[in-house]
């Protein structure tokens, strides 16, 4: 079997190590791309939010009160949830009365919460 780490004489890695090393780094995204990924992946780290976002890639948009009624959850609840998937960036809305109407915004990312769900099934 292939050694994967040569460490020199002064307990560092290859020069082609770091060369490999330098050429993954060039390519991450910056800081703050990072930030954003984390906070989208926090919104998700939970299952109401994550049945918020499924419920809302089966329907083009849903009312507040629909999602209530599919959670049975009261509107304070809701609306913390939803609060926290809209700071991230995960959802659009439209005010029509006292009701608020949501969407998804990043309709790609229903590929991954897809992949994601049915895998654990």
């Amino acid at each position: 079997m292939k050694k994967t780490c040569e460490i020199n004489d002064e307990g560092k890695p290859s020069c082609a190590q770091i060369e490999n090393l330098e050429k993954i780094l060039s390519e991450m995204p910056s800081e703050e791309e990072m930030q954003k990924n984390a906070d989208i992946i926090k919104a998700l780290a939970d299952p109401t939010r994550l049945k918020i976002v499924y419920l809302l890639s089966k329907s083009k948009e849903l009312c507040v009160c629909e999602i209530m009624a599919a959670l049975d959850k009261p509107q304070p609840t809701v609306s913390h949830h939803l609060n926290l998937l809209k700071n991230a960036g995960l959802l659009k809305w439209r005010k029509e009365g006292v009701w608020t109407h949501y969407r998804l915004s990043k309709m790609k990312i229903l590929d991954s919460i897809d992949e994601l769900l049915i895998t654990s099934q």
